[in-house]
Protein backbone atom coordinates (compact mmCIF):
# COMPACT_ATOMS: atom_id res chain seq x y z
CA UNK A 1 0.00 0.00 0.00
CA UNK A 2 1.40 3.36 -1.02
CA UNK A 3 1.39 6.10 1.59
CA UNK A 4 1.72 8.69 -1.17
CA UNK A 5 -1.57 10.30 -2.18
CA UNK A 6 -2.90 10.19 1.38
CA UNK A 7 -0.26 11.97 3.39
CA UNK A 8 1.91 13.71 0.81
CA UNK A 9 2.34 17.44 0.56
CA UNK A 10 4.59 19.74 -1.42
CA UNK A 11 8.31 19.00 -1.28
CA UNK A 12 10.65 21.61 0.16
CA UNK A 13 12.69 21.64 -3.05
CA UNK A 14 13.09 19.82 -6.34
CA UNK A 15 16.45 19.07 -7.95
CA UNK A 16 16.73 20.61 -11.42
CA UNK A 17 16.89 18.51 -14.59
CA UNK A 18 20.67 18.93 -14.80
CA UNK A 19 21.11 17.50 -11.32
CA UNK A 20 20.65 14.12 -9.68
CA UNK A 21 17.68 12.97 -7.60
CA UNK A 22 17.65 9.21 -7.59
CA UNK A 23 16.49 6.36 -5.38
CA UNK A 24 18.26 3.15 -6.30
CA UNK A 25 18.96 -0.31 -4.97
CA UNK A 26 22.46 -1.76 -4.81
CA UNK A 27 23.93 -4.93 -3.35
CA UNK A 28 25.93 -4.45 -0.16
CA UNK A 29 27.21 -7.49 1.67
CA UNK A 30 24.95 -9.79 -0.30
CA UNK A 31 21.78 -7.85 0.58
CA UNK A 32 19.83 -5.49 -1.67
CA UNK A 33 19.88 -2.05 0.00
CA UNK A 34 18.44 1.28 -1.05
CA UNK A 35 20.10 4.68 -1.24
CA UNK A 36 19.02 8.22 -2.11
CA UNK A 37 21.32 10.49 -4.10
CA UNK A 38 20.57 14.22 -4.40
CA UNK A 39 22.69 16.97 -5.90
CA UNK A 40 22.44 19.86 -8.33
CA UNK A 41 25.80 18.97 -9.88
CA UNK A 42 26.86 15.31 -10.17
CA UNK A 43 30.48 16.48 -10.32
CA UNK A 44 30.37 17.99 -6.83
CA UNK A 45 32.00 16.24 -3.85
CA UNK A 46 30.04 13.36 -2.33
CA UNK A 47 28.74 13.47 1.25
CA UNK A 48 27.60 10.17 2.78
CA UNK A 49 25.40 10.54 5.86
CA UNK A 50 24.70 7.46 7.99
CA UNK A 51 21.48 7.44 10.00
CA UNK A 52 20.93 6.42 13.60
CA UNK A 53 18.73 3.89 15.30
CA UNK A 54 19.22 1.10 14.52
CA UNK A 55 15.91 1.01 12.62
CA UNK A 56 15.55 4.80 12.51
CA UNK A 57 16.24 5.55 8.83
CA UNK A 58 16.12 9.34 9.11
CA UNK A 59 17.67 10.92 7.23
CA UNK A 60 17.21 8.18 4.68
CA UNK A 61 15.49 7.36 1.43
CA UNK A 62 12.22 8.96 2.62
CA UNK A 63 14.03 12.31 3.03
CA UNK A 64 14.05 13.09 -0.70
CA UNK A 65 13.26 16.75 -1.24
CA UNK A 66 13.04 17.47 2.50
CA UNK A 67 15.02 20.35 3.92
CA UNK A 68 14.99 19.55 7.65
CA UNK A 69 16.25 16.01 8.32
CA UNK A 70 16.84 15.97 12.13
CA UNK A 71 20.62 16.35 11.73
CA UNK A 72 21.02 18.90 8.94
CA UNK A 73 19.12 20.90 6.39
CA UNK A 74 19.66 19.91 2.76
CA UNK A 75 18.12 22.58 0.51
CA UNK A 76 21.45 24.45 0.28
CA UNK A 77 23.59 21.38 0.90
CA UNK A 78 22.57 19.72 -2.38
CA UNK A 79 23.95 22.75 -4.25
CA UNK A 80 27.43 21.93 -2.97
CA UNK A 81 27.46 18.13 -2.65
CA UNK A 82 25.97 14.98 -3.98
CA UNK A 83 24.24 14.08 -0.71
CA UNK A 84 23.77 10.36 -0.10
CA UNK A 85 21.30 8.90 2.41
CA UNK A 86 21.18 5.14 2.98
CA UNK A 87 18.56 2.88 4.53
CA UNK A 88 20.75 0.38 6.39
CA UNK A 89 20.15 -3.36 6.10
CA UNK A 90 17.05 -4.46 7.98
CA UNK A 91 15.24 -1.12 7.97
CA UNK A 92 13.15 1.07 5.69
CA UNK A 93 13.54 0.23 2.01
CA UNK A 94 16.42 -2.11 2.92
CA UNK A 95 14.30 -4.48 5.00
CA UNK A 96 13.81 -7.98 3.62
CA UNK A 97 12.17 -10.79 5.52
CA UNK A 98 14.87 -13.23 4.41
CA UNK A 99 17.81 -11.27 5.86
CA UNK A 100 19.82 -13.55 8.11
CA UNK A 101 19.45 -12.26 11.66
CA UNK A 102 23.06 -13.11 12.47
CA UNK A 103 24.20 -10.72 9.72
CA UNK A 104 22.89 -7.77 11.72
CA UNK A 105 26.07 -7.12 13.63
CA UNK A 106 28.40 -4.16 14.01
CA UNK A 107 31.17 -5.42 11.74
CA UNK A 108 28.67 -6.16 8.96
CA UNK A 109 27.19 -2.66 9.13
CA UNK A 110 30.70 -1.21 8.89
CA UNK A 111 31.45 -3.53 5.97
CA UNK A 112 28.24 -2.45 4.20
CA UNK A 113 29.18 1.19 4.70
CA UNK A 114 32.65 0.53 3.31
CA UNK A 115 31.20 -1.16 0.22
CA UNK A 116 28.87 1.79 -0.24
CA UNK A 117 31.82 4.18 0.07
CA UNK A 118 33.71 2.33 -2.64
CA UNK A 119 30.63 2.27 -4.85
CA UNK A 120 30.27 6.06 -4.53
CA UNK A 121 33.98 6.69 -5.13
CA UNK A 122 33.86 4.61 -8.30
CA UNK A 123 30.53 5.89 -9.58
CA UNK A 124 31.47 9.56 -9.18
CA UNK A 125 35.16 9.04 -10.02
CA UNK A 126 36.33 10.57 -6.74
CA UNK A 127 39.32 9.40 -4.75
CA UNK A 128 37.74 10.51 -1.48
CA UNK A 129 34.31 11.46 -0.14
CA UNK A 130 33.00 13.27 2.95
CA UNK A 131 31.49 11.27 5.81
CA UNK A 132 29.06 11.92 8.65
CA UNK A 133 27.02 9.79 11.03
CA UNK A 134 24.35 10.36 13.68
CA UNK A 135 23.97 8.46 16.98
CA UNK A 136 24.09 4.71 16.20
CA UNK A 137 25.26 5.71 12.72
CA UNK A 138 28.13 7.61 14.33
CA UNK A 139 29.55 4.32 15.64
CA UNK A 140 29.51 2.84 12.13
CA UNK A 141 31.00 5.95 10.56
CA UNK A 142 33.68 6.62 13.17
CA UNK A 143 34.92 3.03 12.86
CA UNK A 144 34.79 3.35 9.08
CA UNK A 145 36.77 6.60 9.03
CA UNK A 146 39.34 5.30 11.51
CA UNK A 147 39.85 2.07 9.53
CA UNK A 148 39.90 3.55 6.01
CA UNK A 149 40.99 7.20 6.40
CA UNK A 150 42.42 7.26 2.87
CA UNK A 151 38.84 7.17 1.52
CA UNK A 152 37.61 10.33 3.30
CA UNK A 153 38.33 14.05 3.32
CA UNK A 154 36.90 14.52 6.81
CA UNK A 155 34.49 13.09 9.35
CA UNK A 156 31.66 14.83 11.24
CA UNK A 157 30.04 12.95 14.12
CA UNK A 158 26.59 14.14 15.20
CA UNK A 159 25.43 13.00 18.64
CA UNK A 160 28.57 10.87 18.60
CA UNK A 161 28.61 7.68 20.67
CA UNK A 162 32.15 6.94 21.90
CA UNK A 163 31.37 4.25 24.49
CA UNK A 164 28.00 2.54 24.67
CA UNK A 165 28.47 1.29 28.25
CA UNK A 166 29.95 4.49 29.66
CA UNK A 167 27.13 6.46 28.06
CA UNK A 168 24.56 4.11 29.59
CA UNK A 169 26.13 4.71 33.01
CA UNK A 170 25.78 8.47 32.59
CA UNK A 171 22.29 8.07 31.17
CA UNK A 172 21.13 5.89 34.05
CA UNK A 173 22.48 8.31 36.65
CA UNK A 174 20.85 11.27 34.92
CA UNK A 175 17.48 9.50 34.59
CA UNK A 176 17.49 8.49 38.26
CA UNK A 177 18.21 12.06 39.34
CA UNK A 178 15.50 13.34 37.02
CA UNK A 179 13.04 10.79 38.44
CA UNK A 180 13.86 11.99 41.96
CA UNK A 181 13.40 15.60 40.90
CA UNK A 182 10.00 14.79 39.44
CA UNK A 183 9.00 12.59 42.35
CA UNK A 184 8.40 9.69 39.96
CA UNK A 185 8.62 6.64 42.21
CA UNK A 186 7.52 4.25 39.44
CA UNK A 187 10.48 5.30 37.32
CA UNK A 188 12.88 4.95 40.25
CA UNK A 189 11.58 1.48 41.09
CA UNK A 190 11.93 0.25 37.51
CA UNK A 191 15.35 1.83 37.08
CA UNK A 192 16.63 0.32 40.31
CA UNK A 193 15.52 -3.10 39.08
CA UNK A 194 17.81 -3.13 36.05
CA UNK A 195 21.13 -2.98 37.90
CA UNK A 196 24.18 -1.21 36.48
CA UNK A 197 25.62 -1.12 32.94
CA UNK A 198 26.76 -2.90 30.90
CA UNK A 199 23.24 -4.11 30.20
CA UNK A 200 23.92 -7.55 28.81
CA UNK A 201 21.76 -9.82 30.95
CA UNK A 202 18.54 -9.17 29.08
CA UNK A 203 16.95 -6.83 26.59
CA UNK A 204 14.60 -5.64 29.36
CA UNK A 205 17.44 -3.83 31.14
CA UNK A 206 18.27 -1.77 28.10
CA UNK A 207 14.62 -1.39 27.15
CA UNK A 208 13.61 0.09 30.52
CA UNK A 209 16.39 2.66 30.38
CA UNK A 210 15.32 3.72 26.87
CA UNK A 211 11.66 3.79 28.00
CA UNK A 212 12.34 6.38 30.68
CA UNK A 213 14.74 8.32 28.48
CA UNK A 214 11.90 8.78 26.00
CA UNK A 215 9.41 9.69 28.72
CA UNK A 216 11.82 12.26 30.16
CA UNK A 217 12.42 13.82 26.72
CA UNK A 218 16.10 13.10 26.23
CA UNK A 219 15.51 12.85 22.48
CA UNK A 220 13.90 16.25 21.92
CA UNK A 221 14.28 19.52 23.82
CA UNK A 222 11.50 22.08 23.92
CA UNK A 223 10.45 24.88 26.25
CA UNK A 224 8.39 28.07 26.05
CA UNK A 225 11.01 29.71 23.85
CA UNK A 226 12.48 26.73 21.98
CA UNK A 227 9.93 24.84 19.87
CA UNK A 228 10.75 21.59 18.08
CA UNK A 229 8.69 19.75 15.42
CA UNK A 230 8.48 16.81 17.82
CA UNK A 231 8.83 13.10 17.18
CA UNK A 232 5.76 12.98 14.94
CA UNK A 233 7.06 15.95 13.00
CA UNK A 234 10.41 14.21 12.59
CA UNK A 235 8.74 11.03 11.29
CA UNK A 236 6.29 12.80 8.99
CA UNK A 237 8.53 12.57 5.87
CA UNK A 238 8.25 8.78 6.03
CA UNK A 239 4.48 9.04 5.66
CA UNK A 240 4.74 11.74 3.01
CA UNK A 241 7.38 10.05 0.87
CA UNK A 242 6.45 8.83 -2.58
CA UNK A 243 9.28 6.31 -2.22
CA UNK A 244 7.86 4.65 0.90
CA UNK A 245 4.91 2.36 1.37
CA UNK A 246 3.00 1.83 4.57
CA UNK A 247 4.64 -1.60 4.73
CA UNK A 248 8.10 0.02 4.61
CA UNK A 249 7.19 1.88 7.78
CA UNK A 250 5.77 -1.24 9.45
CA UNK A 251 8.91 -3.12 8.47
CA UNK A 252 11.05 -0.38 10.01
CA UNK A 253 9.40 -0.01 13.39
CA UNK A 254 8.08 -3.53 13.93
CA UNK A 255 9.71 -6.26 11.85
CA UNK A 256 13.08 -4.52 11.59
CA UNK A 257 13.12 -3.76 15.30
CA UNK A 258 12.42 -7.39 16.18
CA UNK A 259 15.03 -8.54 13.68
CA UNK A 260 17.96 -6.53 14.98
CA UNK A 261 17.50 -6.21 18.74
CA UNK A 262 18.69 -9.67 19.75
CA UNK A 263 20.58 -10.58 22.87
CA UNK A 264 23.73 -11.03 20.80
CA UNK A 265 23.38 -7.55 19.33
CA UNK A 266 22.86 -5.93 22.74
CA UNK A 267 25.97 -7.67 24.03
CA UNK A 268 27.91 -6.43 21.02
CA UNK A 269 26.80 -2.83 21.56
CA UNK A 270 28.16 -2.96 25.10
CA UNK A 271 31.61 -3.63 23.64
CA UNK A 272 31.69 -0.51 21.45
CA UNK A 273 34.29 1.68 23.13
CA UNK A 274 36.27 4.07 20.95
CA UNK A 275 37.92 5.56 24.04
CA UNK A 276 40.13 2.47 24.07
CA UNK A 277 40.09 1.41 20.42
CA UNK A 278 40.38 4.66 18.41
CA UNK A 279 42.86 7.05 19.96
CA UNK A 280 44.14 8.68 16.79
CA UNK A 281 42.62 10.25 13.68
CA UNK A 282 44.59 11.13 10.56
CA UNK A 283 41.80 13.12 8.88
CA UNK A 284 39.99 16.23 10.18
CA UNK A 285 37.31 15.28 12.72
CA UNK A 286 34.41 17.30 14.13
CA UNK A 287 31.85 16.39 16.76
CA UNK A 288 28.62 18.40 16.95
CA UNK A 289 26.47 17.69 19.98
CA UNK A 290 23.18 18.94 21.35
CA UNK A 291 23.62 20.99 24.51
CA UNK A 292 20.38 19.47 25.83
CA UNK A 293 21.21 15.89 24.80
CA UNK A 294 21.02 13.54 27.78
CA UNK A 295 20.39 10.53 25.56
CA UNK A 296 23.99 10.49 24.38
CA UNK A 297 25.96 12.54 26.88
CA UNK A 298 28.09 15.26 25.34
CA UNK A 299 30.50 15.50 28.28
CA UNK A 300 31.82 12.05 27.36
CA UNK A 301 32.33 13.12 23.73
CA UNK A 302 33.95 16.40 24.76
CA UNK A 303 36.42 14.56 26.96
CA UNK A 304 37.12 12.02 24.20
CA UNK A 305 38.04 14.65 21.63
CA UNK A 306 40.33 16.40 24.12
CA UNK A 307 42.43 13.25 24.36
CA UNK A 308 42.09 12.24 20.70
CA UNK A 309 45.32 12.59 18.74
CA UNK A 310 44.31 14.22 15.46
CA UNK A 311 47.09 15.30 13.14
CA UNK A 312 44.70 17.12 10.76
CA UNK A 313 42.67 19.02 13.31
CA UNK A 314 39.74 18.36 15.64
CA UNK A 315 36.72 20.46 16.61
CA UNK A 316 33.92 20.13 19.15
CA UNK A 317 30.77 22.23 18.78
CA UNK A 318 27.73 22.52 21.05
CA UNK A 319 24.36 22.89 19.31
CA UNK A 320 22.69 25.21 21.79
CA UNK A 321 18.98 24.45 21.18
CA UNK A 322 19.22 20.73 20.55
CA UNK A 323 18.83 17.45 22.36
CA UNK A 324 19.48 14.16 20.55
CA UNK A 325 17.34 15.09 17.54
CA UNK A 326 18.62 18.48 16.46
CA UNK A 327 16.51 21.61 16.51
CA UNK A 328 15.77 23.18 13.08
CA UNK A 329 17.69 26.34 14.04
CA UNK A 330 20.75 24.22 14.72
CA UNK A 331 20.35 22.04 11.63
CA UNK A 332 20.57 25.17 9.49
CA UNK A 333 23.87 25.99 11.20
CA UNK A 334 25.07 22.41 10.73
CA UNK A 335 24.22 22.62 7.02
CA UNK A 336 26.46 25.67 6.68
CA UNK A 337 29.21 23.88 8.57
CA UNK A 338 29.06 21.02 6.07
CA UNK A 339 29.30 23.51 3.22
CA UNK A 340 32.45 24.93 4.79
CA UNK A 341 33.84 21.39 5.14
CA UNK A 342 34.51 21.47 1.39
CA UNK A 343 37.65 23.38 2.37
CA UNK A 344 39.16 20.00 3.19
CA UNK A 345 38.66 19.12 -0.48
CA UNK A 346 39.77 22.41 -1.99
CA UNK A 347 42.62 23.76 0.08
CA UNK A 348 43.08 21.79 3.27
CA UNK A 349 41.49 21.95 6.69
CA UNK A 350 39.69 25.09 7.72
CA UNK A 351 39.97 26.25 11.30
CA UNK A 352 37.16 26.84 13.76
CA UNK A 353 38.07 30.55 13.76
CA UNK A 354 37.19 30.69 10.06
CA UNK A 355 33.74 29.27 10.77
CA UNK A 356 33.23 31.64 13.72
CA UNK A 357 34.21 34.64 11.61
CA UNK A 358 31.49 33.70 9.13
CA UNK A 359 28.89 33.38 11.89
CA UNK A 360 28.52 29.66 11.24
CA UNK A 361 29.33 28.38 14.75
Amino acid sequence: MKVAGIFTNKLDYIISAKGLSSVQTINLGGVEQTILLQGENPNNPVLLMIHGGPTMPLPGVSSKGRDYTIITNTKELVKHYVVVFWDQRGTGRSYHKNIAQESLNFSQFVSDANELTDYLRQRFNQEKIFLSGHSWGSTISLQLAATYPEKFYSYVGLSQIVSWTENDKLALNWIKEEAKRRGNNKALKELESIGEPPFVESFQQWGLLRKWQRKFNTLIYTDKDVRHPGLLGVMKPMFQSEDYTLMDIVNTYYHGFKLIYTQAFIEELAMVNFIDTVKEFVIPVTFIHGKKDFHVHGCLVEDYIKHLNSTKGKTFIWAEKSAHLFHPDDTRIIEQYFIQEIKHHNDGAGSIKEYQSKGIV
